[in-house]
């Protein structure tokens, strides 16, 4: 007899022991996979042929530069700096993103204090009772009573298969998402004020070279009408500058317009109306070509770029979702202790015949509940959208570094041979100027020099302008913010 209890009770030992080592083991682990942050692109270049770092004879790309985060400064314009600092602090839209940041960092500290603690809580309560001893077949009168009641709950939630765990680390990536979506703003609102600052000191230039190209084609025009008095030219040479004249003057009012659309997107991307903003004039003078631009590798490209660290960041969120779907199909163990008073009257409240106590532990294993299962599979199928989702950011993001690198490639030289070309148009209009008041050319010729070195000079301004938006562009697709 003996024996069979020694055998039962080692028994219930072993039985004991395993279920003990089982809660262990849950308890030590995370449900589902660790997240594995993604390869970095097994390449080299961004392009079929390699971009030449040295561009022109004062412009080159440098590969491990080291530039300060405030990159727009290296545009020399101190009322560009003055402008995006100012826009930093006072963005709407900044403004907005900083908000999602603070609201997803105190929804991971509510989280992290609703699962890794336990949840105390006080409790003050008063009842009127009526029982009626009939009820509960016994005699006596029906009685009325008050009962009186104080306690003190505590409630934890065991995390066996690491679901609350993967929730914290969800509630943290989307804090990080939160934090790299903010500095993606902060590069595109930068890069979008420099954008536009440049262009609108282009476009004041391309109005400036425009109205001074019309000033000297009506006096040429009136100087046509006075040889055509004298009998010295044909009334045709006349109508032909008066075309070229108005074709030159009809250019303006479209160059004023993009100006002032541009201006007011100035005052918009820095935080201002419009109608109330006083912006610098900014004009090509403003701006310096910076003589190093920064080349970022594939391999760090990915881990710089705020975009991709925001998709990576949605990512992390996604495997961690789906470590805390498959936590709802393990074990839930809930511990549960309540310790307070009751008495029948306030005075006996706190006597110490009236203290109660109770411990509750309560394990639950789902049986049977379709919706785990599918909400498993929902699970994997977000994780499978993150990850394309991240694959797609990475290649918008090569593809955008390898058109910014041959833009600011075969812009360079494009500016080099327009610069040429004026020189040459510049020099021949000279040249057949003087030649014209010497009766040696035709006014025909002098005409054709003269659109040749309006089509030039005009090329040279978006040239330039455009080899400054490129550097920008530059910046902002290597992903340089603070």
């Amino acid at each position: 007899m003996n024996d069979n209890k020694s055998s039962l009770l080692s028994l219930r030992s072993r039985s004991q022991l395993i279920a003990i080592c089982f809660v262990a083991s849950l308890a030590g682990c995370a449900a589902g996979p660790d997240f594995q942050r993604p390869a970095a692109p097994n390449i080299s270049s961004y392009t079929t042929t390699p971009t030449p770092t040295q561009l022109t004879k004062d412009q080159k790309l440098v590969e491990g530069l080291l530039l300060e985060t405030q990159w727009w400064r290296s545009l020399g314009s101190p009322s560009l700096n003055a402008l995006i600092d100012d826009a930093l602090q006072t963005s709407p839209t900044l403004t907005a993103l900083n908000a999602n940041l603070r609201q997803a960092h105190e929804l991971f500290t509510a989280g992290s204090g609703s699962t890794q603690y336990p949840q105390l809580a006080a409790n003050l309560g008063a009842q009127r009772q009526q029982m009626s001893p009939s009820s509960q077949g016994l005699s006596g009168d029906t009685r009325q009573f008050s009962l009186y009641n104080t306690s003190v709950s505590v409630n934890y939630n065991l995390d066996l298969a690491g679901g609350n765990r993967r929730t914290l680390e969800a509630l943290a990536a989307r804090t990080d998402y939160r934090r790299f979506e903010l500095n993606a703003a902060r590069l595109a609102l930068a890069g979008n004020i420099a954008t536009a600052a440049i262009t609108r000191a282009g476009l004041d230039a391309q109005i400036n070279v425009t109205t001074a190209i019309v000033r000297a084609q009506d006096e040429q025009l009136r100087i046509a009408h006075q040889r055509v008095r004298i009998g010295q030219a044909s009334p045709d040479e006349v109508l032909s500058l008066q075309v070229q004249v108005e074709q030159a003057r009809a250019e303006l009012p479209a160059l004023r317009k993009q100006l002032q659309q541009t201006e007011h997107l100035l005052a918009v991307l820095a935080g201002r109306a419009p109608s109330a903003a006083h912006l610098p004039a900014f004009v090509l003078a403003d701006f310096t070509l910076p003589t190093e631009l920064p080349l970022v590798i594939p391999s760090e490209l990915v881990r710089q770029r705020p975009d991709i660290q925001a998709a990576e960041a949605l990512l992390h969120a996604a495997n961690a979702d789906y470590g805390v779907a498959i936590s709802k199909l393990y074990p839930q163990l809930n511990l549960n202790a309540n310790l307070g008073t009751q008495a029948l009257t306030t005075a006996a409240l706190f006597g110490g015949s009236s203290a109660v106590w109770s411990l509750v532990t309560q394990l639950t294993q789902p049986l049977f509940n379709p919706a785990l299962p599918a909400q498993k599979r929902a699970a994997l199928a977000a994780f499978d959208a993150a990850a394309a989702n991240y694959q797609n950011v990475v290649l918008e993001s090569l593809r955008n570094v390898a058109d910014t690198l041959r833009a600011v490639e075969n812009d360079a030289h494009t500016l080099t041979a327009l610069i040429a070309a004026d020189t040459a148009a510049q020099a021949s209009l000279r040249s057949l100027e003087r030649q014209y008041k010497l009766g040696a050319v035709s006014y025909l010729q002098v005409l054709i020099a003269q659109q040749q070195a309006q089509k030039t000079q005009l090329g040279v301004t978006k040239a330039q302008t455009q080899r400054l938006v490129n550097s920008v562009a530059v910046y902002q697709a290597m992903g340089i913010m603070n």
